[in-house]
């Protein structure tokens, strides 16, 4: 018999999947579980269209991070803290600044998850900031931390 799983089964297979299993596991335990469908022709045109919707939701995805990404890289982006004579700081520029930072800046708004910073940046100068954005896009932005001049 051949099923459609709904969810992920152990040592059957995963959600999605068009799996051949026993006619008396898939009837007595599966089926009535919800944990698979039988695998008819409407069925599967039904998880066909879902793929497809699925695969085009990720594309739609994919091309706006890969838009904010660029965006983002074509700015550089400095942001000024109070710091002593030697450029440590006082306090922190952590991936929260970042993100109220570029959201005032250029007023996009940007998760801090998505700031990849090993650490917090604790010293003035010049930086490479990781940011991970949803659909698997990945890159840099330049931040430049200065002093902040009192007058």
């Amino acid at each position: 018999m051949k099923v459609i799983l709904l969810k992920d089964v152990q040592n059957v297979g995963k959600t999605g999947e068009v799996k051949t299993v026993s006619d008396g596991y898939g009837r007595n335990f599966l089926i009535p579980r919800g944990l698979a469908v039988e695998a008819n022709q409407s069925e599967l045109a039904k998880l066909n269209s879902e793929k497809k919707k699925k695969e085009e939701k990720e594309d739609r995805i994919k091309k706006a991070s890969e838009e904010l990404l660029s965006t983002l890289q074509k700015h550089h982006f400095i942001i000024k803290v109070k710091s002593g004579a030697s450029g440590k700081l006082f306090g922190a520029v952590t991936s929260a600044d970042i993100a109220s930072h570029i959201k005032n800046v250029l007023g996009l708004e940007i998760d801090r998850r998505h700031i990849d910073l090993a650490e917090n940046i604790k010293q003035t100068g010049e930086y490479k900031v990781d940011i991970k954005l949803p659909g698997s896009v990945r890159g840099q932005i330049a931040v430049r931390v200065e002093s902040l001049e009192e007058n």
